[in-house]
């Protein structure tokens, strides 16, 4: 009996995360306001600890510390420093009405690691490109060619086929200074299949990053490789950057964002809720002792930097697999629900200026 428990409650927890697998961000429509608005996550790895054994007959990836020492400039908005930053005056509103709604999406503060950070060298080739039929115009980039690394994956996968979800694939290229990310993203016959290039440059972008009302392969419009937490971040004590989270749709107010956001995906939220693009800040008060000493260092990284709302879903939180990072998730004890006793009510937001309508009328910046 005691073996058909374990395994009876093993099928529930992988039908309840096969229920909620699938995307968070909204399809940008070619006419204004149409839009999806699917508020599933991507399945998280539920045990971080696993590191995935190389394929047969697929060449194995060069592993390199992921540790964001300064993608971009150092007053891009991620890398402020927000400890002594001024509540914004709608904070208790905000934060009281997400408690007493649901909270973070699947009731506590969990980590999905199903996102992989490529790193390409000058041997990577670059394979052709072909648009989805719903490629967003003009908010993303107009590349005919996309670094593939050898032996690397897409979101959820441990190789690039997609089979659902978003299916992010993201390549660092630190020689000339890039970021390569791509949304629904499928190698099919040697060329990628997406449907959203954006190409980010280690440079200032003005307040409305790559254009106001334009997505990117995330919805608020930001960049997701300098957002996520590594494994050698942790282990070497410090995330020097802001976290990437999200929330269902339902919890984020409607047709609005805020700075630093550029856009917004298809929340349905009343007045009282979260606006996309808002910056929560772990606070100074939360005792970090409570945490184990891996936890300590996303803490603290939330009290200095904070959290940026940037796409629909329910795992709160997001962090980079150790498939291709030196550090690994067991050798470092952190886990996917490490940071579960954080409470909606141990955050304040932040100030975040004027409340943007959205309008989803991309303007691109040159």
């Amino acid at each position: 009996m005691k073996h058909f428990l374990k395994y009876f409650n093993l099928f529930i927890v992988i039908a309840t995360v096969l229920l909620f697998n699938n995307c968070g961000q909204s399809f940008k429509a070619l006419h204004i306001g149409a839009s999806k608005s699917l508020d599933i996550s991507p399945t998280p790895n539920i045990s971080p600890a696993l590191s995935p054994s190389p394929r047969p007959n697929t060449p194995t990836p060069t592993l390199s510390p992921v540790v964001d020492d300064g993608y971009f400039p150092a007053d891009t908005p991620w890398y402020r420093d927000v400890t002594n930053a001024p509540v914004d005056s709608e904070s208790s509103v905000i934060i009281n009405w997400l408690a007493s709604n649901g909270g973070w999406g699947t009731g506590r503060m969990q980590v999905d690691f199903s996102f992989h950070i490529l790193t390409m060298d000058s041997g990577t080739p670059f394979i052709p490109v072909v648009r989805n039929s719903d490629y967003y115009i003009p908010d993303c980039d107009a590349n005919t060619t996309f670094p593939l690394p050898a032996g690397g994956a897409i979101e959820g996968s441990d190789n690039y086929s997609c089979t659902g979800g978003d299916c992010h694939l993201l390549v660092r290229d630190l020689a000339n200074k890039k970021i390569y990310e791509s949304y629904v993203s499928n190698v099919v016959n040697g060329s990628l299949h997406t449907t959203c290039i954006a190409v980010w440059s280690y440079k200032s972008y003005p307040e409305t990053l790559r254009g106001d009302q334009c997505t990117s392969t995330d919805a608020a419009g930001f960049p997701i490789t300098p957002l996520l937490f590594t494994a050698d971040e942790i282990a070497a004590g410090e995330i020097k950057h802001a976290i990437r989270f999200i929330l269902p749709n339902a919890r984020m107010r409607a047709r609005v964002y805020v700075r630093p956001a550029s856009h917004a995906g298809g929340p349905s939220g009343p007045a009282q809720a979260v606006p996309y693009g808002a910056r929560l800040r772990l606070k100074s008060s939360f005792d970090v002792n409570r945490l184990n000493p891996a936890a300590r260092v996303v803490a603290r990284a939330m009290k200095k930097y904070g959290m940026l709302l940037a796409d629909g879903g329910n795992i709160a939180l997001t962090a980079a697999s150790d498939q291709y990072t030196t550090a690994k998730w067991d050798q470092v004890g952190f886990g996917p629900r490490d940071l579960d006793t954080l409470q909606v009510t141990d955050f304040e937001m932040i100030e975040a200026g004027p409340r943007i309508p959205l309008t989803y009328d991309c303007v691109r910046n040159p």
